[in-house]
Formats: C-alpha cells, structure tokens, sequence
C-alpha cells in the first residue's frame, strides 16, 4: 500500500507543478484575472485559475493509480460497495462543479448561482451511491441521509472557499487536513480507495504550492478553491464508509474544524449585521485571516498562524483517537501557551520592523531632498 501511496503523491505533486505555468498563461488570454480592490489582499493583477493544475495533477495521480492497482487485484471496483459507479460520480462532480466555478473565475457568477451548482454537484454525488449512510451502526433514513451529505458536501466546498483569503492559505490548510486524514484513514481500516485519494489530492496541492505561496504568482481561485473542499468532503464520506467508532466517523469534522468555524462565524456574523438571510452572501474583512492581519501580523505571519492552529487540530484529532481525550487536551494546553508566548514577541519584532522601515524612508526622503 504504502508504494502506492507515494506514487499517488509524486504523480500528483510534478503533474501539478509542470502544469501551473501553463494556467497561468491560460489565465491572462481567457482574461481570468485577479484585480486589486478594497477588499482584495492583492496589490497587483493576478491570475486565478491555478487550480486547474491541481485538479488535473489530482485526477491523473487518482486515474493511474485506479487503473493500475485495479490490474493489480490490490483494487476491485465491482465489489459491494460499487466503487466503479462512485468514482464515475465523483469525476462528473468534478467536471460540473469545475466548469461553472472556471467560469466563475472568468466571468464572477452570483453567489446564489455558485451555491446552486453546489447543490447540483453534491446531488450528483449523492445519487452515483456517495453517501452518509451509518453513524455508529445506527442506519439513517434515506431523507437525513440525503440532507447530511447534501449539507457536508456544499458545506465544507464554502468552507475552503471562504478561507481563500490569502496567498496559499485555502492550499495549504487543505494539504494540512489531507495529511491527518491520511493518517486516520491509512490506521482505521480505511477503503484504500480512500487512502489513495487523500494522497494524490495532497500531492496536488504540494506542486501548486510553490507557485501560490507569498508572495504567490498565481491564485487557486474559485476553480481550485471550490474544488478542494468538494473533494475534501467527498473522500472524507468515502473514508468513513466502512468504519463504525464514532470518533472516526467525526475525525473529519475536527481536522476541518478551523473552516468550518470560519464559515459558521461569517454566516453568523453577516446575518446580524444585514439582519437578514441574503446578507450571507454579501462579501466582508472579517474572516479569521482578516482579524489576525489586524492585530498587527503580516499576511505571512497569519497564514503561519492559521497553518499552525490547523495542524494542532489535526494533531489533536491523531491523538484523540489513539490515545485519548486528556493527551489530546495537554497537546492543546501546551500548543496554547506557545502562542500567547510567540504572539508577543512577533508583535514586538513587528513594531520595531515598521519603525525601522519608517526610518529608512525619512533618511531616503532627505538623501532625495540633498
């Protein structure tokens, strides 16, 4: 197995990186472009259909490694669980879901009309056999069934879009959570389906992240964004499909506890301030990235910030499930502390950083006036 995990990886990381540059052109002709505003990060013009490199180093790792394990006998894809018919529904997904976010991309659709092809996509999903079926032995009916997988599914695609704030923040917490589901699926009896997936998408996301990170050539956009967490939640009801301990079925919903509690805040948030239903969709700086980049850190500081707080999730959850609730609680005690530590020294370095800054310009302005 594990040979197979690192070609899905490998595959998927150079395919990725090979591919990026080529997006980037595409990006420029077909007029995919980034422009700065008010509430952009970006200061520059920047292409933004990077995640078409991910999405086809992901899904040339995944159809290789299918086709090749399949001959193999390492994969049967007409067993009991029918993965044939399930990846089939998963690639169509893909492709309905990737056209209108690349036309998203290009042309900027309502929110209601991307929440739509959400839906639309994730229905797909639930129809090919993907579904949230069992929790903890306790078999749903078709109807919570369908509404659980239908709000996981358009769920967490919102969550990892929402997140895309910053360069290489929605990339890298989604590597981040690809790496600790590994982890559960590759030491819970996991469909190696599931292992497989989960790595070839990381491998994905590793290629594209040299390009995307600060200070990024090129962004995900809506096309990569909306991709990762479609099939983050896809592989993750496919992971969970065969076990029954309810802390594994969970494990999920706490690798990605850091976006989703993104997305529930902003939902919460925009509500009160519209005191109505449609101002969910209505766009505002008060993300998670946002506030930290307010209390005085940089945009690289707060993707490191985020990316930290992602893995010590995702750690806690490792843990969780290994070796209990209290190991898991000292990691974040610990994890905690270190924080508050660092958080003081980063903002002192930072002051002293900007007043050093603000001393080269005044000795530059005079040297010009001289």
């Amino acid at each position: 197995m594990w040979g197979d995990i690192a070609i899905a990886f490998l595959l998927a990381c150079i395919t990725s990186f090979v591919v990026t540059p080529y997006t980037i052109k595409l990006a420029k002709k077909i007029g995919a472009i980034d422009m700065p505003s008010d509430r952009r990060i970006n200061k520059k013009p920047m292409p933004r259909i990077g995640g078409l490199a991910v999405i086809t180093g992901f899904l040339f790792s995944a159809f290789y490694l299918v086709l090749t394990m399949s001959i193999e006998g390492k994969l049967d894809l007409n067993d009991t669980e029918n993965y044939k018919v399930k990846l089939i529904g998963f690639l169509v997904g893909i492709i309905f879901l990737g056209i209108f976010a690349l036309l998203d991309d290009v042309k900027d659709l309502k929110p209601i009309q991307k929440l739509i092809v959400q839906i639309i996509s994730a229905i797909i999903i639930y129809a090919f056999g993907i579904r949230i079926e069992d929790i903890n032995g306790w078999i749903l009916p078709e109807v919570i069934s369908f509404i659980l997988t239908i709000g996981w599914i358009v769920g967490i695609t919102n969550a990892i879009n929402l997140i895309d704030g910053l360069d290489g923040l929605s990339s890298g917490i989604t590597l981040i959570s690809c790496i600790f589901l590994l982890l559960i699926f590759a030491t819970n009896s996991s469909p190696i389906i599931s292992v497989v997936l989960i790595t070839a998408l990381a491998g994905a996301i590793l290629g594209f992240l040299p390009y995307n990170a600060n200070p990024a050539k090129t962004f995900i956009g809506d096309v990569g964004a909306q991709f990762l967490g479609f099939s983050l939640s896809v592989i993750a009801i496919l992971g969970v499909a065969k076990t029954v301990t309810l802390i594994v079925l969970i494990a999920p919903i706490l690798i990605l506890g850091l976006p989703i509690f993104d997305t529930l805040f902003a939902i919460v948030r925009r509500i009160i301030k519209g005191k109505s239903i449609k101002a969910v969709f209505n766009a505002d700086r008060g993300h998670l990235h946002h506030r930290i980049m307010k209390m005085g850190y940089t945009q690289k500081q707060a993707v490191y910030i985020l990316y930290s707080l992602s893995a010590t999730i995702g750690l806690f959850t490792v843990i969780l499930i290994n070796d209990g609730i209290w190991k898991a609680l000292s990691l974040v005690l610990v994890t905690a502390v270190m924080l508050a530590v660092g958080s003081k020294q980063i903002k002192k370095y930072n002051k002293e950083m900007i007043k050093e800054n603000k001393r080269r310009e005044m000795l530059l302005e005079e040297k010009n006036k001289d």
